[in-house]
């Protein structure tokens, strides 16, 4: 159903930019048909891209695909907003032809010389042709051409920006959370919180590697990855994974799944040995307790949503259930909507991902229909829960209004 959804957008998205950029601006013609093709194939691509990356197949495909993505969206929001000051103008237009209409449009006609005498009786006129339609013509095709190159140009400076930002270092957010009930002595506990870095066909192992640095760069007690880490199998991504071995905290590197690791062709568990491997551990609906400076801290971890299809959903209670309440929590969820649950149970701080911040606005709009918080920090349900934005992509290399983020979060009694 989903997938209907949305290859129904899709067609729709193009449906729109056939009717704004190749009929508004095009007469009849090979040029139109050339331009109809080539929109029926970037259609394909769309299609083609998003079925390839979840089979894993046509990875090759995965830039132009993308990047086209990205581009449509921002054509079709530059369309849309123009559409008021498209008719404005329009309407200016046909009310300035009325205005002139008494005024015909004439052609001359060439006529024999042996032939005067039978038209002079019809003064200065040596023939006329009337041309109805062709003045409108012209003016729709300039007013459909200057829209489209408008809205043109606003989505490739658009996408050229986000691409920069997605591709450019991520932001360091330091972020005080101050725990009502936090023991005073693990005042100052700091967390490297990173989410949502989708190693997958778009990002190198510069990627991990420049990730990994800043986070080390930090010197963060503990190191909180926070789901969506990639976007394939081990033996295809392994070797992007590999920096992850050179994270360095006091109290260890901790992993919960996000919904992508289920989208995998073998699901998550090659991935949380993997992890191990390389030295994270993955926080498997548990918790572990950090001592720091005597005082204890519970840290826990929940599966994500998406694993209840696959028998390996969160389960709460075993994580937090049965444990000494007189202790501060931190739960470690990927989607911030896991805090209702979480809430049940005393949690004092989640820490969660999986929104992006919108990742192309304004689709930051659009987020909190599903989740509570779009990034930062909130309170829901009397939970403090703090949302990164992610140091990765997911689709489109692009990121608009939602810079990569890794945050440096401290705990404050």
């Amino acid at each position: 159903m989903v997938v209907l959804v949305f290859v129904g957008l899709v067609f729709v998205a193009h449906l729109y930019l056939w009717h704004r950029m190749v009929r508004s601006t095009t007469r009849r013609g090979r040029v139109r048909t050339g331009l109809t093709w080539g929109l029926v194939g970037l259609l394909a691509l769309v299609v083609v891209t998003f079925a390839g990356m979840r089979l894993e197949m046509f990875q090759w495909l995965a830039w132009p695909g993308y990047l086209w993505i990205a581009i449509m969206f921002y054509l079709v929001i530059a369309l849309v907003l123009l559409e008021i000051p498209r008719l404005v103008a329009w309407l200016a237009l046909v009310r300035g032809r009325v205005a002139v209409s008494p005024v015909e449009v004439v052609r001359p006609v060439t006529v024999p010389a042996s032939d005067t005498s039978d038209i002079s009786g019809f003064g200065q006129v040596s023939g006329v042709e009337s041309s109805p339609g062709g003045d409108a013509m012209s003016r729709r095709l300039f007013l459909g051409r200057t829209t489209a190159a408008v809205a043109g140009v606003g989505a490739l400076g658009t996408v050229g920006y986000g691409i920069s930002a997605a591709l450019g270092d991520p932001v360091i957010e330091p972020v005080k959370v101050t725990l009502a009930g936090l023991d005073s002595r693990l005042s100052g506990l700091r967390f490297a919180v990173v989410s949502d870095i989708h190693l997958g066909p778009l990002t190198g192992k510069a990627h991990t590697e420049r990730i990994v640095r800043m986070i080390n760069g930090l010197r963060a007690d503990v190191v909180a990855i926070v789901g969506d880490l990639v976007d394939g199998s081990v033996a295809e991504l392994g070797p992007l994974a590999r920096p992850l071995q050179s994270l360095e905290s006091r109290y260890g590197a901790y992993f919960v799944t996000g919904n992508h690791e289920y989208y995998t062709r073998n699901g998550p568990g090659e991935w949380i040995e993997e992890l191990d491997r390389l030295g994270v551990r993955s926080l498997r609906n548990e918790r572990v307790e950090i001592r720091h400076q005597g005082g204890v801290l519970d840290l826990a971890g929940v599966n994500d949503l998406n694993g209840a299809t696959a028998n390996d959903g969160p389960d709460f209670d075993r994580a937090l259930g049965g444990r000494d309440t007189s202790r501060s929590t931190v739960l470690l969820a990927h989607q911030p909507v896991q805090v209702s649950q979480a809430a049940r149970y005393g949690v004092d701080l989640q820490l969660s991902g999986h929104t992006h911040g919108g990742q192309l606005a304004p689709f930051n709009l659009v987020v909190p229909l599903q989740q509570p918080v779009v990034s930062g920090l909130a309170t829901v349900d009397g939970v403090q829960v703090y949302v990164t934005r992610g140091a990765g992509f997911w689709g489109p290399p692009v990121r608009v209004g939602a810079p990569p983020e890794i945050t440096l979060l401290e705990l404050r009694a």
